[in-house]
């Protein structure tokens, strides 16, 4: 599992949208040390909402691809045990009664 989060989130880091917000938002970043008090600033305003904006993306894509994932896994594991149980009853006598 921890092999499959760590694909994800390389593609993640790769992503091109993801890529585009990061960069706005390192751009916005530079540009809170112009002014003095840097949380009254409008730069650090425009920098904190581009960090939000980009953790919110990057956070939904692992989200929906952790769902992906389950549903797989779960539908791996209920067809291997809808098999199993298969089999099981394949080799299970008869109990006709004439």
């Amino acid at each position: 599992m921890q092999a499959r989060l760590d694909e994800v989130s390389a593609r993640i880091e790769h992503d091109p949208e993801l890529s585009r917000v990061r960069e706005e938002k390192d751009e916005a970043f530079e540009g809170l040390f112009a002014g003095k008090d840097i949380e009254e600033t409008p730069e650090y305003a425009e920098w904190e909402s581009r960090y939000i904006l980009s953790k919110g993306i990057e956070n939904e894509r692992l989200y929906i691809q952790g769902l992906r994932d389950g549903v797989k896994l779960t539908v791996s594991l209920l067809g291997q045990s809808m098999l199993e149980e298969s089999n099981t009853k394949a080799h299970q006598p008869s109990n006709a009664n004439p």
